[in-house]
């Protein structure tokens, strides 16, 4: 790793610089608000590194904890990180723990720094494999500051349990803007208020998510056909 392939990923992984550090020292804050150690945000901030995901699990790690519904939630969550993958195939071509960092650091915002990347092909897995590494130490140092600044200065931020939902509630909207198919994103609504009805708060979500994921199938088949 040369001084100038260091520079380049570090310029080019300046804007998650600071919106990881943002959301991370805000999900540290949520984390010790809800009662955990400040290493508990290191510890998953590391080895989660699924944004959303951390902050659903977080909340249900204060509650009867469900291992069924943490993978259901999991899978469907970073289910787009499938597609990621397929469409680095040519560009992550690293062997090793090169290979590795580059698999597990793949993150939605990594993806459109490296997407956008063209290096010399001498530098490219380097620099590919340098921004990756970059991006997840700015999440784990903004998560593990939030955390352990909350936990030194012991703020209790009223209204901070309240986060999750809101950045739901934003990005959903956001997604119903762009989206094409309104249709779909209603019935999501409407499925998941019946299965709640039907179902109960403990397994509501089980269901809702199995249902989604049947919905998905068939639209996925039906434009496929067309």
């Amino acid at each position: 790793m040369s001084k100038q392939q260091l520079k380049t990923a570090f310029s080019a992984s300046l804007p998650v610089l600071f919106g990881y550090l943002t959301l991370g020292i805000g999900y540290g804050l949520y984390m010790q608000n809800l009662g955990f150690a400040w290493w508990y945000s290191t510890l998953m901030a590391a080895t989660i590194y699924g944004g959303s995901v951390e902050f659903i699990i977080a909340n249900m790690l204060t509650e009867h904890f469900q291992p069924l519904t943490v993978l259901l939630i999991t899978f469907v969550v970073s289910f787009r990180q499938i597609f990621y993958s397929i469409a680095f195939l040519d560009k992550y071509q690293a062997k090793g723990i090169k290979k590795f960092i580059q698999i597990f650091s793949l993150s939605d915002e990594t993806f459109a720094v490296n997407y956008f990347l063209n290096p010399a092909p001498a530098d490219a897995q380097n620099i590919y494999t340098m921004v990756s590494l970059l991006d997840w130490c700015y999440w784990v140092v903004g998560a593990t500051c939030g955390s352990v600044f909350g936990t030194a200065l012991h703020l209790q931020i009223k209204g901070l349990d309240f986060i999750m939902t809101a950045l739901f509630i934003v990005l959903a909207i956001d997604q119903f803007k762009k989206s094409k198919r309104k249709l779909s994103s209603v019935s999501g609504l409407v499925i998941t208020i019946i299965c709640l009805l039907l179902f109960g708060t403990t397994y509501f979500l089980i269901a809702a998510l199995l249902l989604l994921a049947l919905e998905y199938i068939f639209i996925y088949k039906k434009e496929a056909q067309a």
